[in-house]
């Protein structure tokens, strides 16, 4: 469908815009794309053996996020997609590293529309949940949380959309640090949440 404006410019953050994250318009090269390999997970996985194992098989993409360049400004939002692609760890399915903002009192909201997974919460003083997802169910991450996404399916990519305040920032190191609480991992064919003997 086309777009109607004026300036001839598609990306403009200011008067407003629409993109297409199939990437299907040649918009490419407007678009941020992080992605994240098992080598880049060392510290996420609680079986140490079972990690180096799996990586042995090869580094493999464990997840990816694509995401606008938006001003980190108040007032402004950053949205984007993320993709967690299926797999596990010994019994610790695949899952993107997760995080808090930098700007703690922030809320996201995260729109499923392809998979199955859960988002699990933390907050620092020790709230937590761990949220079921599938297309067409958007989640509430509320401000003070850490978040992370998790693909419990067999043989699909989870795929999210995400929007969040622009200036809120990413603190990845806390919970590479500290890691969190709990885990979901698979307990006789099923999800299960599980007590993270590395979380200091």
């Amino acid at each position: 469908m086309k777009d109607f404006h004026p300036s001839g410019t598609l990306l403009d953050f200011e008067k407003g815009c629409a993109i297409d994250f199939s990437l299907k318009n040649g918009l490419s090269e407007t678009v941020e794309t992080g992605k994240r390999y098992l080598s880049q997970m060392k510290s996420m996985f609680a079986d140490d053996a079972a990690y180096e194992a799996e990586l042995k098989n090869g580094d493999k993409l464990v997840y990816e996020f694509h995401g606008l360049p938006v001003p980190e400004t108040a007032g402004d939002l950053m949205y984007g997609c993320s993709i967690v692609y299926p797999g596990k760890v010994g019994s610790e399915y695949h899952m993107t590293k997760g995080h808090f903002h930098t700007i703690l009192e922030t809320a996201e909201v995260y729109y499923c529309i392809r998979g199955q997974g859960y988002m699990l919460l933390e907050n620092p003083e020790g709230d937590w949940r761990a949220i079921g997802m599938e297309p067409g169910k958007a989640v509430y991450v509320p401000k003070r949380y850490a978040h992370r996404s998790i693909n419990v399916g067999q043989d699909e990519p989870l795929i999210t959309f995400f929007v969040f305040r622009a200036d809120a920032g990413h603190d990845y190191g806390t919970i590479e640090t500290k890691g969190y609480r709990k885990l979901l991992v698979e307990q006789n064919g099923e999800p299960a949440v599980i007590d993270n003997p590395k979380w200091k």
